[in-house]
């Protein structure tokens, strides 16, 4: 471990400072919008989301080097196509009752195959494990500035609606009835889950997003039953895992992603072992 702190302060490590950077930046959308997604149980549609997002990963790799749009990067691709899905998705979650299973089902598979039909029409070879499995260590300085501003946006819209937010996870019928209007509100808490998808793909791609948004929520709900608090505390341990994961990957010479991943579920696992036991040991 000594051995990632000094590399940090070394000039020529300046990929190990920027992915610490993000990493950093981005536990704040991730602590707070996990803790929607375990609270409203929308973990399934942030996966079908996050999947549609490499539809939009691959339509941006095509654009631009079969069409010649150089400014498009493949994460402009996938915040777009993000978006677009958790609205189709979120429409479909209200008005398809018994089917929404099998219709969300099959928007995630399309999502994952149009990407790589995309990519095979596309001219070159592209090396696809960074998206698929996240390379925190190639964030870019560009990345942080996205980062930094999806991160506000986010924020914002939280402060701004949060007591909305937590009527509509808690109790939708009576967010209805005072007049909410819950369907809106649905669906831009799916977008706003899209967004930090997106955040996430650059650290731990989009095999193991899910369990990045939703291990630090899940595991800071075994420690209070208070919103608020589920938040705070989610976003500290998104800190704790980017940034031991970050440190473990460094010392160890293994891929960033899959640890950051292995120490979240280990930590989940023994919070939620110790929750059970101190239950076991109340009765």
């Amino acid at each position: 471990m000594t051995d990632f702190f000094f590399a940090l302060l070394d000039p020529n490590n300046g990929f190990l400072r920027l992915a610490l950077m993000a990493g950093t930046l981005a536990s704040v959308s991730f602590g707070i919008m996990g803790t929607y997604v375990v609270t409203r149980r929308i973990g399934y549609l942030a996966g079908a989301i996050a999947h549609c997002a490499f539809g939009g990963i691959g339509a941006a790799l095509y654009l631009n080097h079969r069409w010649g749009l150089t400014w498009l990067d493949p994460i402009h691709g996938a915040l777009a196509s993000a978006i677009i899905a958790a609205i189709i998705i979120g429409l479909v979650s209200l008005k398809a009752g018994e089917r929404e299973d099998s219709i969300i089902g099959a928007l995630w598979a399309i999502g994952m195959a149009m990407g790589l039909i995309f990519i095979d029409l596309t001219p070159g070879y592209f090396e696809l494990t960074s998206y698929l499995f996240g390379d925190i260590l190639l964030i870019s300085p560009q990345d942080i500035f996205m980062v930094a501003g999806l991160d506000l946006i986010i924020i914002t819209l939280t402060v701004l609606f949060h007591h909305t937010f937590q009527a509509v996870c808690f109790d939708e019928e009576f967010a209805t009835l005072r007049g909410i209007h819950t369907a809106f509100f649905y669906i831009l808490l799916l977008v706003m889950t899209a967004v930090t998808v997106v955040l996430l793909v650059r650290l731990v791609g989009i095999i193991m997003v899910i369990a990045m948004l939703t291990l630090p929520a899940a595991t800071a709900s075994t420690l209070s039953r208070r919103l608020s608090t589920i938040m705070i505390i989610a976003i500290l341990f998104s800190l704790l895992f980017s940034w031991s994961g970050l440190a473990l990957s460094y010392t160890l010479d293994l891929s960033a992603g899959p640890m950051i991943i292995c120490v979240a579920g280990l930590v989940y696992i023994g919070c939620l072992g110790m929750q059970r036991l101190f239950r076991a040991n109340g009765d």
